[in-house]
């Protein structure tokens, strides 16, 4: 028999906006906040990504809750490792120097950090972290979820967990199918979204690629060959399928330029790139720049490996049929990542490059759960399209449409990776936007908040909703949503579509230091994510 809890939220999916959401609800209720994983973070830990931000982060332009995670990550690396000078007197240290974001930092760095702000609410007993569970099965009655099954992925036993709220801040929206939420997957039609970029037709099963990434450094002079990856071959011989066509076979330093679509060649050179923007593939998500830290500390930088190379496109996970065939696709995209980390090693001549397990915090140096770009998406009350966010469709204005449910705001280009379905890159400038309340809510169940990157985005929205501070403004603005509901006697849907309790819910967030609006006076070129590069 399982075992059973109760709470007034739970919130499954333990990721950036399950964690969001968890710091705020957890103010006010009881919360559960479970994870499939064994580190909590998402995107920042578990999927050694760091943050992709617009280049306005460092002053506006998130939540306060998110500034203030990001200064505690810097205020961690000053008060517990042995930077320069130079570093340490830096009020905007980027401990990596990597050109992707302004705060390239370590995973456990930033897993720490998210232990110590959630620590003060698993104190009060406010909330329980339940990490290696997976959702299995969900209770519900009409349009109301009663409980939801997870399985302990370390001892097998099952735990049901009934609740009055439900959040699902998965990855890949696993609440959606079991709690029969009305979802999409895939790219939508022309006709159901009337997005200039959109499909003919639907084709559910066309997502973007995925990826498990990976940390590495580079000693010269050293041999840290791997075994060859039982796929090698095959990888190493893989010319995408894609339209438009790809530059040449997948493993190599060719590729495509997601914006033009033209054939460009990377940079790589450990430690002997420049600190600026574009400088190259090892500079790119680098975390680690030995330059920022005392003479002799490391003998390398450590960069993460999350490039066009590694993109897994050959199969669709948010389709995947159960538990088991999820991770034999995930298996198969590790193999893609090692293949292309030994011929960087054998084929391009890098023989001192290394994995390195003790970033990731497992024994391949692989990282613990695969980079998702793209979920199963709820049918929301309201769908962000294209029309709503793209600068294209949007001639001569500076602002995405203005939501009258606005509940935060975010901005980065819409970037569609290659897909399962072949279609190659999709880049479109878009705009600064709003997160409309609505795309939160789905269209039938009452008790379900979307969280992560399920919210009522499509296929093409997805590419810039999907970013680490929209996916925490995201869940936040989740979690208060449901101890508001709580704590006032209300649906989200009242909340929504009541002006007098939407002004309500609002205040609530902005006094929390949620932006609900853009600033008037922005300069779209000074938004460029890598302006702060060196």
């Amino acid at each position: 028999m399982a075992k059973e809890l109760k709470t007034d939220i739970l919130i499954t999916g333990g990721g950036v906006g399950g964690c969001a959401a968890a710091l705020v609800a957890a103010r006010y209720r009881r919360v559960i906040l479970t994870e499939e994983s064994d580190w909590i973070g998402g995107q920042f830990t578990s999927q050694v990504t760091p943050p992709d931000e617009h280049g306005w982060i460092e002053n506006f332009g998130c939540t306060k809750s998110y500034r203030k995670f990001r200064n505690e990550v810097r205020q961690y690396y000053k008060n517990n490792c042995p930077l320069t000078e130079t570093a340490k007197a830096n009020p905007f240290l980027n401990p990596g120097d990597g050109w992707v974001s302004p705060l390239c930092a370590e995973p456990k760095v930033f897993l720490t950090v998210l232990k110590a702000s959630l620590a003060e609410y698993v104190e009060k007993r406010n909330l329980q972290i339940l990490t290696e569970h997976f959702p299995i099965a969900a209770e519900s009655q009409g349009k109301v979820v009663r409980a939801v099954t997870l399985k302990n992925l370390k001892t097998g036993e099952d735990i049901t967990i009934s609740a009055k709220y439900f959040i699902d801040a998965t990855e890949l929206g696993e609440l959606l199918p079991l709690t029969k939420t009305e979802f999409v997957t895939g790219a939508e039609s022309k006709r159901e979204t009337n997005e200039p970029s959109a499909k003919e037709f639907a084709e559910p099963n066309n997502s973007q690629a995925f990826s498990v990434c990976f940390a590495m450094s580079h000693h010269e002079g050293e041999n840290h060959t791997i075994e060859k990856p039982k796929n090698y071959e095959f990888w190493r011989d893989f010319v995408p399928n894609l339209t438009p066509p790809w530059n040449g076979k997948l493993l190599g330093l060719s590729g495509i330029n997601p914006r033009t679509m033209q054939p460009i060649t990377y940079n790589f050179a450990p430690h002997r790139e420049p600190n600026k923007a574009f400088a190259g593939l090892w500079t790119y998500r680098r975390i680690l720049h030995r330059e920022n830290f005392a003479a002799g500390k490391f003998e390398s930088d450590i960069t993460i490996v999350n490039y066009p190379q590694i993109d897994y496109f050959l199969e669709d996970l948010s389709n995947a049929a159960n538990y088991q065939a999820k991770q034999r696709i995930i298996d198969e995209a590790k193999q893609l990542s090692l293949s292309f980390f030994y011929w960087l090693q054998t084929e391009a001549g890098f023989k001192g490059l290394k994995l390195r397990p003790d970033i990731t915090g497992t024994k391949d140096g692989l990282a613990k759960m695969p980079y998702i770009r793209e979920s199963r998406r709820i049918k929301a009350e309201f769908t962000i399209c294209e029309q709503h966010v793209s600068a294209t469709c949007r001639l001569n204005q500076i602002y995405a449409e203005k939501f009258n449910d606005s509940v935060g705001i975010g901005f980065y280009r819409i970037d569609l990776h290659p897909t399962v379905g072949g279609d190659n890159y999709l880049d479109v400038e878009a705009l600064p936007f709003q997160i409309p309340l609505g795309a939160l809510i789905p269209q039938r169940v009452e008790n379900l908040l979307a969280a992560s990157k399920n919210i009522g985005t499509t296929h093409i929205t997805n590419g810039c909703y999907r970013l680490h501070p929209v996916e925490w403004n995201i869940g936040e603005a989740a979690g208060a949503l449901a101890a508001f509901c709580l704590q006032n006697g209300l649906t989200t849907r009242e909340v929504r579509n009541d002006q007098k309790h939407l002004t309500a819910f609002q205040d609530l967030l902005e006094k929390r230091g949620v932006e609900l609006e853009w600033r008037k006076d922005l300069k779209l070129e000074e938004g460029d994510p890598h302006r702060f590069a060196k």
